[in-house]
């Protein structure tokens, strides 16, 4: 599979945690991702510097605010030469459509709506007053985000195959919530094991709703977003270059 395909996510409180860890990796990783954690330490300066050196950012930046305010923010990710950037689909058609309006002006840009966070549960969503389960609140926002234009959607391993085909082949289906089975073994190695489905919970790294990167290639997941199974690993390159190989 194409390395732009496994997203790494810099999930660092200091630029040079996050600077030496991209220096480790080298060309076996194509793509980060930048959350609000190391956007606020760093500065958007990082996400310059990554591009610069030729890899995709997906900035997830989760924009949930007034369209006005949204578009804002989609047209500053697109000047920092971002790949993706997210929108919450949960702020309703309004939003995703100025997103992706804005985004128009530039052309290697695309819009992902996040659907329902990886971490929530059906509790979770009851709990804000939604009576849907994630499988049918996350396919219900779906549908909105393309309605709305929106290049793709963010969601779960475990909801990649409902996604495809109701999406179709051409809307990108990003899942983070997917890590290693039993995590990576020193020297970057992995146990023998199974290489699909869900995960223990001890092994989902707070993620509610998980699964392994192959699992969800194979269900029709575009990209996956992988962390700490590979920034955490002893050789994060023999990791990532095991979850490009297939397994």
């Amino acid at each position: 599979m194409d390395s732009r395909q496994v997203i790494v996510a810099l999930d660092f409180d200091d630029r040079r945690a996050a600077e030496a860890l991209v220096r480790r990796l080298g060309g076996a990783c194509g793509a980060y991702k930048v959350g609000l954690e190391l956007l606020t330490a760093a500065g958007p300066d990082l996400v310059r510097e990554l591009v610069g050196q030729g890899h995709e950012v997906f900035l997830d930046l989760k924009l949930f605010e007034i369209p006005h305010s949204v578009a804002g923010a989609v047209r500053a990710a697109g000047a920092l030469g971002a790949s993706m950037v997210t929108v919450h689909s949960m702020g309703g058609t309004g939003i995703m459509a100025a997103a992706v309006e804005a985004a128009r002006d530039f052309p290697g840009l695309r819009v992902l709506a996040l659907t329902v966070v990886t971490s929530m549960t059906g509790s979770d969503l009851a709990d804000i007053g939604i009576a849907a389960g994630p499988d049918e609140q996350v396919l219900r926002l779906a549908r909105l985000a393309a309605e709305a234009g929106c290049d793709g959607v963010i969601a779960s391993p475990l909801e990649a195959g409902r996604l495809r085909a109701l999406l179709g082949p051409e809307h990108l289906i990003v899942t983070p919530g997917v890590t290693l089975p039993d995590g990576a073994l020193p020297g970057g190695t992995l146990p023998d094991g199974p290489r699909g489905g869900a995960l223990r919970g001890g092994e989902a790294g707070g993620h509610a709703r998980a699964g392994t990167p192959w699992a969800a290639f194979a269900a029709g997941a575009s990209h996956v977003v992988v962390g700490r199974s590979v920034t955490r690993a002893t050789d994060p390159v023999a990791a990532l270059r095991r979850i490009t190989a297939g397994g």
